[in-house]
């Protein structure tokens, strides 16, 4: 088991945690927002987390200072919105830039025209780390509103003329087709919910969509594909679930399990945000 954690970079910091809560800095704005599994108790003291431009009590974000409707922040080579969401987060998942640079150089190091398959894309941050480095991707997300802010992303790191296909469509329904097509894609990165809705009322459930969508996924690789990652959030289970399921579908190759975490700028402690999978041949 591995724990790939991140102690950020400079527009990003995960500065403490405790008491059901995490106080982060993205660009030039604290942000407070609830995290069930901090339980224990906080490092900085009360007078540094009441410094918060906005925190996310019941019923919704309370912003103590002007925070903009979106703010840029910047990753490298890319940039892209933040926003404070109804649904507790930014549109920035900052743990997630160790699988950007696994991307980045996995892409570089083929020396070859690669094609990206992006499932639940969301904001589109792989899917412009992909383009970036060169290749083709295609982007699917059932939520119209996610893909015009990936867009928008995409706009902001100057990357228009990049190669990505903006897909509205079920995951599991657009890889099916997929293998009906024929085609193939050098790596697929996704990052499936626990339960949702496709954009014409398909049910995805888990426990019963992901083994059929890993299925339908080993079918659409090329011939020398360079990798799967498969990331999974607030999903009660082990990281080994993943590569049970996994290798069923990709009988050979190795695959790499284990947490993602944020650590703390105060301390060494770690927060477990999600668990993740990856195959390489």
């Amino acid at each position: 088991m591995t724990i790939l954690a991140t102690s950020g970079w400079d527009d990003y910091e995960f500065l403490d945690s405790g008491e059901g809560y995490r106080l982060e800095r993205f660009g030039k704005y604290l942000i407070s927002k609830p995290d069930p599994q901090a339980i224990w108790q906080r490092r900085l003291s009360r007078e540094e987390w009441e410094l918060a431009d906005a925190t996310y009590e019941k019923g919704g974000w309370v912003r103590r200072t002007e925070v903009p409707e979106s703010w840029r922040l910047t990753y490298g080579n890319i940039s892209f919105n933040a926003r404070l969401t109804p649904f507790k987060h930014t549109g920035v998942f900052p743990e997630q830039h160790l699988h950007w640079d696994f991307i980045t150089q996995k892409i570089i190091q083929s020396q070859k025209d690669v094609a990206i398959l992006n499932l639940f894309g969301y904001t589109g941050m792989a899917s412009i780390v992909a383009a970036a480095a060169g290749a083709r991707v295609t982007h699917v997300d059932a939520s119209k509103p996610a893909i015009a802010w990936a867009r928008e992303n995409q706009k902001a790191s100057g990357l228009e003329e990049k190669p990505i296909r903006w897909i509205l469509e079920d995951a599991l329904k657009f890889v099916e087709r997929e293998v009906r097509r024929g085609n193939k894609y050098d790596g697929i990165i996704m990052d499936p919910p626990i339960y949702g809705h496709g954009p014409t009322g398909e049910i995805w459930d888990f426990p019963k969509s992901f083994p059929e969508l890993m299925n339908a996924c080993s079918q659409v690789l090329s011939e020398r594909p360079l990798f799967v990652i498969t990331n999974a959030y607030a999903i009660s289970s082990s990281a080994l679930m993943l590569e049970n399921v996994m290798r069923d579908s990709l009988k050979s190759g190795n695959i790499e399990v284990g947490e993602l975490a944020l650590k703390e700028k105060s301390g060494e402690r770690l927060l477990s945000t999600g668990i993740f999978a990856r195959w390489v041949v």
